[in-house]
Parts: structure tokens; sequence; C-alpha cells
């Protein structure tokens, strides 16, 4: 990657870790006209650069997180120690004479900061296929995965500016929004040989159309009540659930009015 392209990703990913605490702080300090005027800039903002990515970087379908976490494994294998045991000709394995287990020698056992708990061969294998998912270049484009991509990076603003027009209480803004998200993944679904990360991405927003039941106007509805139902019956006659689900309970309602956690 290119250092203007890593720049983009690492500004969309500090947007995406403050979205929920500017928009609270926002409410706090200047109330709900506040609120949506960060709401608006930050998602405008997120939609610009991921344009940037899609168009000009071709960085193909955009996982979440942007930046995929670090692996400190593969990227410092072996301690020098461990470097220096293995220059030296040291055995790093041994093989049970009965139980035919694979562990590791005594003599080869790495300093406690590289410590793993897993042969070194399965170590070897996972850090191959670390290396290889990470290397793996984005999948092209055409011109319909393209429009597809972009109306999933584009859905944000049209929610917004759908919600001005029309309001929060109307079903307008949660249909459109509904439309857009499943004709894109509709859309995607033709492209063959993604890789793993892209993969990912796709079950993760097809997952993620489950929101649709706690977003509203659905939720205020329909959701709500059967919600918090099933989540009292649960709490009742399941033994030991009740810790969980009785404080989701009271968390669920403060948790749907945040925009960014429902819609961002």
């Amino acid at each position: 990657q290119s250092l203007p392209q890593q720049k983009l990703l690492t500004w969309l990913s500090v947007l995406e870790c403050v979205e929920v605490f500017a928009e609270m702080g926002t409410a706090r300090m200047w109330g709900e006209m506040g609120r949506w005027t960060i709401i608006v800039l930050i998602q405008l903002a997120k939609a610009i650069l991921r344009l940037l990515l899609l168009l000009w970087y071709k960085t193909g379908i955009q996982t979440s997180p942007p930046i995929v976490p670090l692996s400190r494994e593969q990227q410092h294998p072996l301690h020098p120690q461990d470097m220096e045991d293995n220059s030296s000709g040291k055995d790093q394995t041994y093989v049970g004479r009965r139980s035919s287990r694979v562990v590791r020698s005594l003599q080869s056992t790495p300093s406690l900061q590289s410590r793993h708990w897993g042969s070194p061969q399965q170590r070897e294998k996972s850090q191959s296929q670390r290396a290889e998912e990470m290397n793996q270049p984005p999948t092209p484009l055409g011109l319909q995965e393209t429009i597809a991509e972009s109306l999933y990076v584009t859905r944000p603003l049209l929610h917004l500016l759908s919600l001005g027009v029309w309001g929060q209480r109307s079903w307008k803004p949660w249909l459109l929004s509904a439309v857009l998200d499943i004709l894109s993944l509709s859309l995607l679904s033709d492209l063959k040989d993604l890789n793993k990360r892209e993969r990912a991405e796709l079950r993760r927003r097809t997952i993620l159309l489950l929101y649709y039941l706690l977003r509203s106007p659905f939720y205020d509805r329909y959701s709500e009540s059967r919600i918090l139902l099933l989540l009292r019956l649960l709490a009742d006659y399941v033994p030991g659930v009740g810790f969980v689900t009785r404080p989701l309970m009271d968390y669920l309602p403060a948790w749907q009015k945040i925009y960014f956690y429902n819609w961002g």
C-alpha cells in the first residue's frame, strides 16, 4: 500500500473508533442540533474516504475494520535467542515413543515473550497462512460490483438525507436503507474467487441485516415488545441467564437511541 492510501485507512479507522464518543459528547454539550450535525459530518467524511479508496486506489471490497489488526507473532515470529538455537542445530521437537505425540524439546524452549503452546509445525503453518492471506491483493471489481460497493458506501448519506426529508418516524428512510443494503449484497454475490477477508466481510454485512429489527420505526412498533418479552422469559425461567438478560433489558433502550450503534 502506498503512503497516501495508508493515511486514508488510518483516518477512516480513527473516525470509526471515535464516532460514538463524538455523537454522545456533542449531544451532551450542544443538544440534538449538535448531535445531528456531527453525525452528518462524520458520515460525510467516511463516505469521501471510502470513495477515494474505492475509485482512486482500487481497494475493492472494503473490510471493517479498515486496517487489519497487527499480528505480532507474524511480525516477530522468533526471538533472537530462538534464532540462535535454530542455527546451532538443536532439535525443536521430541516424539513420544508410545503416544507418538510431538512436544517441544526442553533445549529449544523459547523465551517467555515469544512462547506459544502449539507445536513448531503448527506455528509455521499458521504463520504462512496468515502471511498468504495478508498478501492477497483485493479482488478487481467490474462496473456492476463498483456500483454495488458505491451504494454500500453512500447508503448512510442517503439515509440521513431521507431522515431530513421525511422525518425519523417515517418508514421511507428505513425502507430505502434496507433496499440499498440488499441490492448491494445481491450485486456483489456474483463475484467469484474472493479472498478470505472479503468473504468474511460479505458474511458480516449479511448478518448486519438483522440490525433492521432493532432500527426505528420497526423496533418501536414491532420488535421492542417481543424482544423484551423474550429476554424476560429467559431471565425468569432459564437459570443463570438472568445475569445477562436483565442488564441487556436495561441497556437496550439507551443503545437503540444512539445513531452510530444502529446505523453506523
